[in-house]
């Protein structure tokens, strides 16, 4: 039997008062229309209308609803949910002193019907698992919203819902969504808070950013993040295992009582080949968790010359040193562009000289590297800096932008190229500022810690390193640091109207970097310690602006992907430079990707080439599953193709060892009028809900302002009433 009936759900006194003034208002104004358009039928009924309309809306303000209510004849039922999620494997329910069960544990042992005699006496009890993880599935989650969406869907005849979960709710909607459908409908939420809602002592080893590839005989440094949660300061000797769990770098580190350390521990690799390496952190009396304290990762091992290129106009301190560290550094193939002081004439002489700037792109399309040292259109001609440019923007080489004190790379500042600037110069000041005192070059929170800046091992006694270092008689004129660059270092005590000089910067320019270094004094460095620190510092520098040029190549194509560690559902960019049989960057012709998975599925990627002649071809790809991945690059108009290994890592959303999110559970029992438990009251909650007031009466509701059709009904006689006014001519 079914009784329906209205009720206005919205009539409060504010909200009829308005009603009855605003009906005032248009009755008023009505019958002064009638007076006006008195012998006009039509104006009268569009006025008419027009107050039909206007009662309409008043009415629809009031929120009419309709109330449906049917009996019940179906026995009224307790859905009891039982979370069955990877999070419930977590160890922390505490029976006695000595005896810890996991939370699925606790969960499964009150799954007999023993418990639930006391409510089957009135209800029909059913017990339902959600979250189980389903055979090959890539990484399984908790919709918790969806769970009671589907309970709330599934039973008509539903009493109340018991919750039982830790409520770690890492997919899908708000729970609170479905929160919102059971208390429309009467239907409580009582929740079992499962699990401790506090972290067990654990050491995690959260994090390992390893880079894809190393060079032989080169010191690799690998940061990782280390997170605590023991009650103590721990000293923990990290170790490096490789393949045949063989110890090739450790590094003892004091990880402080509830916090996070970053550090990096340095790989020197001997031998080329793709090696799978494991980080351990060493297990601590009383961790409740040991399956979170390794991780392991591939890193390519191989061995390369960079090519550099160094261009000043005239032989001072800085290029001197400079020239004289990369030429001996047995990594780097230096070429140097040295002019004529005021004559732009190129001077040759020594192996490591050239005469003239390259000629076309085939040749600078060598360089991974270019220095430009204090030179400006006396010395390079803007077709010359159009190159650099794009072999920056599109090839991914490095620039270094390394002013002097006669300031000619003030004379580039209305070319393009000034825009891979790190910093924005103060270009009426060109000549820079000296001093007769010293001034030193102060790391950032940022520089202590960054690959190009390590001059130690760790990143406190990195910037101690810094303070010791010799300073600088002179600085570059910079306003401040150009929006999207990286503040490694400024200046001690200088100020500008944006606060401390920035003097060392970094800054990502389409596919390569750039980088700033505002003093000319970093010769002065091997004061004492001869090259320990310079020769350091600038081989940094190369290795780091060129990683990415390096990632993989062959005769004729060179080929990497950003980021170079992508997680699952991550967008990869996928980025190839072609070269033709003749050397020249490849203007037509296609590059395609062909990507197996480890379970052998593949998919096929065209690159799309990009404008410019720089023989570039860029192209996406979001990896679904987590694993390695085999990369065939191809190219048949060049007859160029390579093979390469693409590493996914896949997160885990489903993690042990963190604490029940009462919050949760406690809201979802407050919204829809329930009441939350903990574990020991579990008695307390069956007998709560045992006694439950029966309803016997199902209720449904029917909101008229929620109603799109009325909404347009609405509209429509707006449309008219607007037209019909139109049509005859009203104002």
């Amino acid at each position: 039997m079914m009784n329906e009936s209205w009720r206005l759900a919205n009539a409060t006194w504010p909200t009829i008062v308005l009603c009855v003034i605003v009906a005032l208002i248009f009755l008023f104004i009505f019958f002064r229309q009638l007076k006006r358009y008195s012998g006009e039928p039509r104006a009268i009924a569009l006025e008419v209308l027009r107050l039909f309309i206007v009662g309409l809306m008043l009415f629809t303000l009031l929120d009419p609803v309709k109330i449906m209510k049917s009996q019940r004849f179906q026995d009224p039922l307790i859905a009891v949910l039982t979370d069955e999620s990877g999070s419930m494997d977590t160890r922390d329910v505490l029976l006695n002193k000595d005896d810890v069960i996991t939370r699925s544990e606790w969960v499964n042992a009150r799954k007999t019907e023993e418990f639930w005699k006391p409510l089957e006496e009135k209800y029909k009890v059913d017990l339902v698992g959600f979250d189980l993880p389903t055979e090959g599935s890539e990484d399984p989650g908790t919709d918790l919203n969806q769970a009671l969406l589907n309970t709330a869907e599934n039973y008509k005849n539903l009493r109340a819902v018991v919750l039982m979960s830790d409520g770690d709710w890492n997919k899908g909607k708000n729970p609170t969504t479905a929160a919102s459908v059971l208390q429309s409908r009467d239907v409580p939420v009582y929740s079992m808070i499962t699990g401790s809602d506090r972290y067990l002592p654990d050491i995690d080893l959260e994090d390992v950013k390893a880079p894809a590839y190393g060079l032989v005989e080169e010191s690799l440094s690998i940061p990782f993040s280390v997170q605590s949660r023991m009650p103590n300061d721990v000293t923990a000797t990290i170790k490096l295992l490789d393949q045949d769990n063989t110890i090739v770098s450790e590094k003892e580190v004091t990880i402080r009582s509830m916090s996070q350390v970053q550090d990096a521990i340095v790989l020197e690799p001997q031998d080329e080949g793709l090696y799978t390496y494991k980080l351990e952190v060493p297990n601590q009396r009383g961790e409740a968790f040991t399956d979170n304290n390794s991780k392991s990762f591939n890193i390519a091992m191989k061995k390369e010359v960079l090519r550099v290129m160094v261009i000043d106009s005239s032989p001072r301190w800085e290029y001197r040193y400079l020239r004289n560290a990369l030429s001996r550094d047995p990594g780097v193939n230096v070429s140097c562009l040295l002019f004529h002081p005021g004559k732009g004439m190129s001077i040759g002489g020594g192996t490591d000289y050239i005469s003239e700037f390259p000629k076309d792109l085939k040749e600078l399309s060598e360089y991974d590297v270019i220095f430009l040292g204090d030179v400006g259109r006396d010395q390079l001609t803007d077709e010359q800096l159009d190159m650099i440019q794009g072999l920056v923007e599109k090839q991914g080489s490095g620039l270094v932008f390394l002013p002097g004190q006669n300031g000619n790379q003030a004379t580039l500042k209305d070319h393009p190229i000034m825009d891979l600037n790190p910093v924005i110069m103060d270009d009426s000041v060109s000549e820079g500022f000296g001093s007769r005192s010293e001034s030193k070059l102060v790391l950032t929170d940022r520089g202590r810690g960054h690959l190009l800046t390590m001059l130690a091992p760790e990143a406190d006694i990195n910037y101690r390193v810094w303070r010791n270092l010799p300073g600088f008689y002179w600085y570059a004129p910079v306003q401040k640091a150009r929006p999207g660059s990286s503040v490694l270092g400024v200046h001690e005590s200088a100020r500008g109207d944006f606060g401390r000089v920035p003097l060392l910067v970094t800054r990502t320019c389409g596919s390569g970097k750039s980088l700033f270094m505002g003093t000319d004094a970093a010769w002065r460095w091997r004061r004492g310690v001869e090259d320990r620190f310079h020769y350091r510092f600038w081989g940094q520098v190369v290795r780091w602006m060129a990683h990415q040029r390096h990632l993989k190549g062959e005769e004729g194509i060179r080929f990497f992907y950003t980021p170079e560690s992508p997680k699952r559902g991550e967008p990869v960019l996928l980025h190839a430079t072609v070269f033709d049989r003749s050397g020249f960057p490849l203007d037509e012709g296609s590059v395609t990707v062909n990507l197996t998975s480890e379970s052998g599925s593949s998919e096929i990627i065209d690159l799309q080439k990009e404008d410019g002649g720089y023989g570039v071809f860029t192209g996406t790809f979001t990896p679904e599953r987590g694993g390695n991945f085999n990369l065939k690059v191809e190219c048949d108009a060049a007859q160029r193709e390579l093979e390469t290994k693409l590493y996914v890592e896949a997160p885990i959303r489903e993690r042990t060892g963190r604490p029940a999110k009462a919050n949760v559970l406690r809201e979802l029992s407050n919204v829809t009028k329930g009441k939350w438990y903990t574990m020991d009251q579990l008695d307390e909650m069956i007998q709560k809900v045992s006694v439950l007031k029966e309803s016997s009466v199902q209720e449904e509701r029917f909101s008229l302002r929620a109603s799109l059709p009325w909404a347009g009904f609405i509209v429509l006689l707006f449309m008219i009433y607007w037209v019909c006014r139109k049509l005859l001519g009203l104002i």
